[in-house]
């Protein structure tokens, strides 16, 4: 099982108060980036996988998705989205993405936001979610940048001209990293960007488009703490598709 901090008090009370859970989607400075790389949700069937207070869920429902299922870890996350939504069609649930399974061609996207981090097995998540979407359908989430979350102790350091640097170490050893956020030992999984898309292609998807969010000017312009963006990578946006059963023989060299 996934480790369960979201539901810890002193995690979520803090956590709560982050611009991206205050604000929702405008909230977040990596949004623009993301809705560029969505499809069209109109009619589609979406998963949205550590859906947290179901701002993106929403989001998809107002665009026109038939149907939209949350799914989290955190009973407080699951409460506090059905607090917010009165729309039938979004249905919210608490389940585990180390185990979580969903049925065959059952949706027609997938999204995820700063969740598949926190999930050891990759390649058993990623061979599921293929198995759940329809030939031709996308996969499309966002996870910390495999840069930001290498090394076993990030935090910003000061070079010899007094520049902020960020540290890169044990990049290519995978696995683990615990860190201090709101609570002690904070649980993630480190992975390369190959290994990240390897594991997605080896899944039967084929890589769309990837964005290593950094803000726009007019972005930091309005809020100037963002500057720091521009010295390392935060976040990594993953636009994938769902290849047809002849493409992946294709592919395969069947």
């Amino acid at each position: 099982m996934a480790q369960n901090i979201y539901d810890d008090p002193d995690f979520f009370a803090g956590y709560s108060q982050l611009p991206r859970q205050v604000r929702g989607l405008v909230g977040a400075p990596e949004w623009p980036a993301i809705r560029a790389m969505l499809p069209d949700v109109s009619g589609k069937r979406v998963v949205d996988l550590g859906c947290g207070f179901g701002w993106a869920s929403r989001w998809m429902r107002e665009q026109g998705a038939a149907s939209v299922r949350g799914i989290d870890l955190s009973q407080n996350m699951i409460a506090r989205a059905a607090e917010m939504t009165q729309d039938p069609a979004i249905r919210y649930e608490v389940a585990d993405l180390e185990t979580l399974e969903l049925k065959e061609a059952a949706f027609d996207l997938v999204y995820s936001a700063l969740a598949f981090h926190y999930v050891r097995d990759f390649d058993r998540l990623t061979g599921m979610l293929s198995r759940a979407l329809v030939p031709g359908a996308f996969l499309v989430f966002t996870i910390e940048h495999p840069i930001y979350m290498a090394a076993a102790h990030p935090h910003w350091l000061q070079d010899g001209d007094g520049r902020k640097t960020w540290p890169v170490s044990r990049y290519f050893i995978e696995g683990e990293r615990r860190t201090d956020w709101y609570v002690k030992d904070v649980l993630k999984y480190h992975r390369t960007i190959g290994s990240t898309l390897n594991a997605l292609i080896g899944a039967g998807f084929a890589i769309r488009r990837v964005e290593e969010f950094s803000p726009t000017p007019e972005q930091i312009a309005s809020a100037p703490e963002l500057a720091e963006e521009l010295e390392r990578p935060m976040m990594m946006l993953v636009s994938a598709q769902r290849q047809a059963a002849s493409s992946l023989s294709n592919s395969s060299g069947g």
